[in-house]
């Protein structure tokens, strides 16, 4: 008898603790952050057709930056927890004690909690915005969005806690939640365009930010000196350390042109990989009136020269400033 049980016991597999919260924990991270990055994902295609006039102003350039994370975090991550996923489940097949385990359990009832919580508060958000005169279609599909992707984890997660045993619902789950994510990806690509598109927009943008320092320094030189600068490297300054910045792509100057002295009317000119984007002009930014920033730069592709004249009341030279009234 004692023979027989030394047997039984010595046919028990030893489970490997360690590295059964490992695969857990990270099964569950990855849910999370896939889940996370997808509604972020879905959010910004809706900020993106259905802009809002009065925040968006503001968070022009960072729906993209974060158009970007979503779609990267969804490469790397998504793949890795249908992977761990899958390897749990290979686990579960020859390990059943695995599957039952307290570590598991409690995991799973966290994440049904928490799931539970945001459809509990999206709707609550949902009810008390309707009530509020909320209706728009933006915020109806946000929320929309953020109550689909909780259900679903929560309605697969609470019928694999019911379960003894694997069900079919898995691979569903994959392969529905792999196919909607693949679709997220490929029409986030059609928003904020290609690797080689970004790389250009990022030198049409720092093209852009360098013509506004030179137009700031041009109106700092005629403040001072009451004059326009004859060419560009007139406004270099050992003292402060400013050096005209280069067109980052060609590595050559940017074209600097007087138009009339007198009007202190002049053009700064750069190549342009791609028209400027005027959807932000569509939406109202309030600024001071005397904004240099306020200007139009707004470009088509190629060659172009944004026409300047500086306004000798709203910057008048700093002798004049310090000059007491009488």
């Amino acid at each position: 008898m004692e023979n027989q049980n030394i047997v039984s016991t010595q046919n028990v597999p030893k489970r490997n603790l360690p590295r059964d919260v490992f695969l857990h924990l990270l099964v569950i991270v990855t849910l999370y952050w896939s889940s996370i990055t997808f509604v972020t994902l879905l959010w910004q295609f809706i900020n993106n057709f259905l802009p809002d006039v009065l925040t968006d102003a503001y968070q022009y350039q960072a729906k993209f930056e974060l158009m970007r994370f979503a779609v990267s975090s969804l490469f790397i991550v998504f793949p890795l927890f249908i992977f761990v996923s899958w390897f749990l489940n290979k686990i579960y097949k020859k390990e059943a004690v695995v599957r039952e385990s307290k570590i598991r359990k409690w995991l799973l009832y966290f994440t049904l909690f928490v799931a539970a919580l945001v459809v509990i508060g999206d709707l609550v958000t949902v009810i008390n915005n309707l009530l509020g005169g909320e209706t728009t279609l933006r915020f109806i599909l946000k929320a929309l969005s953020v109550l689909l992707v909780a259900g679903f984890v929560f309605g697969y997660y609470l019928d694999d806690v019911r379960r003894e045993t694997p069900s079919g619902l898995g691979k569903i789950f994959a392969w529905v939640s792999g196919v909607l994510v693949a679709v997220a990806i490929i029409a986030s690509f059609f928003v904020i365009g290609s690797p080689t598109t970004a790389r250009l927009t990022q030198f049409d943008n720092q093209k852009l930010s360098d013509l506004q320092t030179i137009q700031q320094q041009i109106v700092n030189y005629w403040q001072t000196k009451e004059k326009l600068p004859n060419d560009l490297n007139d406004l270099n300054d050992s003292i402060s350390g400013f050096r005209v910045p280069i067109d980052p792509q060609s590595k050559t100057n940017y074209e600097y042109t007087i138009i009339d002295s007198e009007k202190l009317s002049f053009n700064l000119c750069a190549n342009f990989n791609k028209q400027s984007d005027n959807k932000n002009e569509q939406i109202t930014k309030p600024m001071y009136y005397d904004s240099l920033y306020t200007q139009n730069w707004n470009h088509p592709a190629g060659y172009f020269c944004f026409a300047r004249t500086i306004d000798k009341q709203l910057y008048p030279p700093i002798n004049k400033l310090n000059t007491p009234t009488k």
